[in-house]
């Protein structure tokens, strides 16, 4: 257990160092303007156009980092400061979420694999703190619920993993085409691809703090005749 605790706190640790570096480039990279003052709105629309997207739209969104691509609607959601940013940091967000366009359109396996899955783990997401509450309350009498809270953790789990190649990829489609596109330049350019890397890093330590918390779980089950 105190071992747990010891990796639990680290990737805490790692998780909040992250997000604080994140916002950091992100604050940093806002203060830079984008080539020719293109704003987020304005980088998205030129993307998808230069790719041929014409069935997608470019909205704006309430709140802060609540950006992201809806394959139901083909709408590409932008938070304002994003939309109406023109700096180098919305331009990067908003190439990278006109690549999960890009992927929709090329039925890339493993965004398709995501979508799949959403609907099971919206379910699961709902229930799982739930169950295993249960379950842990109830393991020498009822072990079997604490073994089902396992199997829809490991389902988080599973798509947390298979969200980093989606993220990835997507933030590769949006470096490639700024580059080629023109919009960003040899000052810009690295500024935009630091902003990103960061942003994966954040998927990176979800996935692996998901799957070391299933691990414990897992411990607990096999522990109980202990």
């Amino acid at each position: 257990m105190m071992t747990y605790m010891l990796i639990f706190g680290g990737f805490m640790l790692l998780s909040w160092l992250v997000s604080f570096q994140l916002k950091s480039r992100f604050k940093k990279y806002s203060l830079i303007r984008m080539n020719y003052g293109l704003s987020g709105y304005q980088v998205a629309e030129k993307m998808l156009r230069d790719n041929g997207l014409n069935d997608v739209k470019v909205l704006s969104v309430k709140g802060e980092l609540t950006d992201h691509y809806d394959p139901s609607t083909k709408t590409i959601n932008l938070s304002r400061d994003v939309y109406f940013g023109n700096h180098v940091a919305a331009g990067a967000v908003a190439a990278h979420e006109c690549g999960h366009a890009l992927q929709h359109a090329a039925a890339y396996s493993w965004l398709r694999m995501r979508s799949t899955l959403v609907p099971v783990v919206s379910f699961a997401s709902n229930w799982v703190q739930w169950v295993l509450l249960g379950g842990i309350l109830a393991i020498n009498i009822f072990p079997q619920l604490l073994l089902a809270g396992i199997a829809l953790f490991a389902l988080t789990t599973i798509f947390s993993f298979i969200t980093l190649p989606v993220e990835i990829n997507a933030s590769r489609r949006a470096m490639e085409w700024l580059k080629t596109a023109g919009v960003t330049d040899h000052v810009t350019h690295p500024k935009a691809q630091d902003a990103l890397k960061w942003a994966a890093y954040t998927y990176v330590v979800a996935a692996l703090g998901s799957l070391a918390t299933l691990l414990y779980y897992i411990m607990i089950y096999l522990g109980r005749r202990n």
